[in-house]
């Protein structure tokens, strides 16, 4: 796993992102307005983390020590001093270690997590990818019927169902599981281990 050694910002969040995934960010405090501005000037990422305890506001939160990198795909400013961003992730990473700066901004070292490598599709990545896509196609009607032009998607293209980690990454996304489960899914360096609990749950709950 390739380690970086220069110092990447984190964003402690209380949400999990998952690589292909899309994150609509309203971004007002200074300091991490600051790191954003410095993040677009520079084009550098930055590492979306959920955080293990303390809070979004206020001094530094201790964050989870596996995150995902993401880029900026979209920003605007229409109101000062709030940024709104759309985000999507794309390589998982895990700390190595850390730093806090005067302005309770967090930064790391880390170490990248390789990509789920691609496989044939089984019978159980087809049955979930199937149910997804109607999933998919029912939230983007709704979605286009509600708002129309201005209607956003909140997936990244191109939709990617013949990739099982692609499929589980979304099901991670969508199902109302609680955060530390979806923290837990994101640290497993299987995609198929990943997709086959999210198989499971889907019967459990019968949706499939």
């Amino acid at each position: 796993m390739p380690e970086n050694t220069s110092w990447i910002p984190l964003f402690p969040l209380n949400t999990v992102l998952f690589p292909g995934g899309v994150l609509p960010l309203k971004v007002f405090e200074t300091r991490y307005l600051d790191m954003l501005r410095e993040c677009m000037k520079n084009q550098q990422p930055f590492g979306v983390v959920l955080i293990k305890s303390g809070a979004e506001v206020g001094a530094a939160a201790e964050p989870e020590e596996i995150g995902c990198l993401t880029h900026i795909v979209e920003w605007d400013m229409q109101d000062l001093g709030v940024l709104m961003l759309r985000v999507e992730g794309s390589q998982r990473f895990r700390i190595l270690q850390q730093r806090v700066l005067a302005d309770q901004r967090l930064e790391a070292q880390i170490s990248l997590i390789a990509d789920d490598l691609p496989g044939a599709p089984d019978q159980v990545h087809l049955l979930c990818a199937s149910t997804l896509k109607l999933v998919i196609d029912d939230i983007q009607n709704k979605g286009r019927a509600s708002h129309g032009a201005e209607y956003a998607s909140p997936f990244s293209l191109p939709l990617q169902f013949d990739s099982a980690s692609w499929v589980a990454n979304r099901w991670c996304e969508i199902l109302p599981i609680p955060l530390k489960a979806r923290q837990k899914l994101l640290e497993l360096t299987d995609g198929r281990e990943r997709l086959a609990i999210v198989h499971q749950y889907l019967l459990q709950h019968h949706i499939i």
